[in-house]
């Protein structure tokens, strides 16, 4: 209750019995208006009659609580929060503390740093979208977006966090990358089906990443047949549909998983003194996403697992690039400025048909023909033949002079004879 409620609750009890006191009304019609007891009224009034208006103020106003923290603690954690914490907001900073030794509630926290002036809520308000309920079941659609930020601040470079969220349980994975890629997004993806399995659905936004451009896949549907990114063919291998977000705040569970991130993992990497990728991912696995989880996870609507068991899925053969390629009649590929000498299947040529190159995360290369993988090993660069230089009298052009018939030439004699 605020000091406001307890101003208005004294004033009316004040009015009331001063009323009494006039001879307005009864002591009883004064209790029953204030729904006191007649016998608490009369006790009131006795203490009223006694010490005036005083008799409605609270004993223990102005006297500190006896669930007071003590000075001495006040000023330590205070401190300890300017040393430290300076920039976390009231409800980490409390967890941190609390690793520290310090006991204290984020509320308490709050209206300490209020009263220092050591922290102010800065509110970000935007227009009203309509709210769309969490999926009921654990795996029935999974968001997924990279977040570009400062992550190790001034110590190191921006980089990109790849993050997927589930959206029954806001159950988080991320991974620390360069950019937000094909690659990366396949990792991440593959580390949650490890972990949990196949989700049904995935939701992104319409970076080519994810899913081709809407011309391309318009001209593509006439002609008959369904085009796809890099990483919507290995969702598309898995059974997954991937469901695009016209907006950010379609996708709001991940974008605030994003916001979270940004605010408590910058400040556990600056604790940790992290300042590489390397680091970074080995620190959200090896201790803060499992933790991260703990808190901030729910519990689905429903209690069936919606994901779909890998179990005898060769994800490696799934989260690949591939690529066609035309092969020379000599069994030979040229990949990444890279000529491969393939064995043959046959005793005859190729007829410059085609072949498809695998990728794999680990950089290995599979080469696809017929259905079948195929040996190969790596051709050693063609040398050209030198070309004879020619002498420079002979690489310029000639000079073409007027003709000029000789004395003798026919055309020089009469045709008189």
């Amino acid at each position: 209750m605020t000091k406001k409620f307890f101003e208005n609750k004294q004033a009316c009890f004040i009015d009331a019995f001063e009323r009494v006191h006039r001879g307005e009304v009864s002591l009883k019609e004064a209790a029953h208006r204030l729904q006191i007891s007649y016998r608490h009224g009369r006790r009131l009034w006795k203490k009223y009659q006694a010490i005036g208006k005083d008799a409605f103020v609270h004993g223990a106003k102005g006297k500190t609580s006896n669930r007071a923290t003590a000075p001495e603690v006040k000023q330590a954690v205070l401190a300890r929060y300017q040393q430290r914490y300076a920039d976390f907001g009231p409800t980490l900073a409390t967890e941190k503390l609390l690793e520290d030794g310090f006991s204290i509630d984020h509320e308490t926290l709050r209206l300490w740093l209020l009263e220092q002036g050591l922290w102010q809520r800065q509110r970000k308000r935007q227009g009203h979208r309509s709210w769309r309920e969490r999926k009921a079941h654990f795996g029935e659609m999974l968001q997924m977006d990279g977040s570009f930020h400062a992550w190790f601040e001034e110590r190191g470079e921006v980089c990109c966090l790849m993050n997927c969220v589930d959206d029954a349980t806001g159950v988080t994975f991320s991974l620390f990358a360069e950019q937000e890629t094909t690659e990366a997004a396949m990792t991440l993806l593959w580390k949650w089906i490890e972990n949990f399995g196949i989700p049904r659905r995935l939701y992104s936004d319409r970076k080519n990443l994810y899913v081709v451009a809407e011309e391309v896949a318009r001209l593509a549907a006439l002609e008959g047949r369904e085009e796809f990114t890099q990483f919507g063919r290995a969702c598309h291998k898995l059974g997954m549909r991937i469901i695009k977000a016209y907006s950010p705040q379609a996708k709001g569970r991940v974008e605030r998983r994003n916001g979270n991130l940004q605010d408590r993992l910058v400040k556990e990497l600056r604790l940790a003194g992290i300042s590489d990728i390397a680091a970074a991912n080995e620190f959200l696995y090896g201790q803060f996403l499992e933790k991260f989880n703990q808190q901030f996870a729910k519990q689905a609507h429903e209690d069936e697992d919606y994901h779909w068991s890998a179990q005898g899925i060769d994800l490696a053969a799934v989260f690949c690039l591939e690529e066609e390629r035309a092969i020379a009649k000599d069994w030979t590929v040229r990949f990444e400025n890279q000529s491969y000498q393939l064995k043959p299947v046959s005793k005859y040529a190729s007829a410059k048909g085609k072949v498809l190159v695998r990728k794999r995360l680990n950089g290995e290369l599979r080469f696809n023909y017929g259905g079948e993988d195929c040996n190969y090993e790596i051709q050693e660069a063609r040398v050209l033949k030198a070309e004879k230089k020619a002498p420079d009298s002979l690489k310029r052009a000639p000079v073409k002079r007027k003709y000029v018939p000789s004395p003798e030439h026919p055309w020089r004699k009469s045709w008189k004879k």
